[in-house]
């Protein structure tokens, strides 16, 4: 099940609208349509505050797990904690982050492949 996909069915579930959401999250409905049809991809920033206003986990929403009560891919404590901080960031601070996580994976796969 994809991202958007996720966000709709998790939407859904709660009962709210498009525009519900979007108005709790600090957008709009026409975005949260956007996302859900993932014509666009939200922040991190943005999907931590719609994983709380729907009561599901940041894990859920972005990782590709089977139900919202799925902890057998639950990351461990220290990475969440971690994760809540960032997202408090300013969106050019966790791209930023993210771009140097993007670095140690792909020298990861390199160190990988010349073993």
């Amino acid at each position: 099940m994809s991202f958007g996909e996720r966000l709709t069915l998790s939407r859904k579930r709660r009962k709210l609208t498009q525009g519900e959401l979007g108005k709790a999250v600090g957008t709009t409905g026409d975005m949260i349509g956007k996302y859900e049809r993932e014509v666009i991809t939200p922040t991190i920033e943005v999907v931590g505050r719609m994983a709380e206003v729907l009561n599901v986990s940041l894990d859920y929403l972005i990782r590709n797990i089977t139900s919202e009560s799925d902890t057998s891919k639950s990351l461990p404590p220290l990475l969440t904690d971690k994760l809540q901080y960032i997202e408090k960031l300013s969106a050019g601070d966790q791209d930023h982050i993210l771009s140097v996580i993007d670095a140690f994976i792909a020298k990861s796969k390199l160190e990988s492949i010349t073993k």
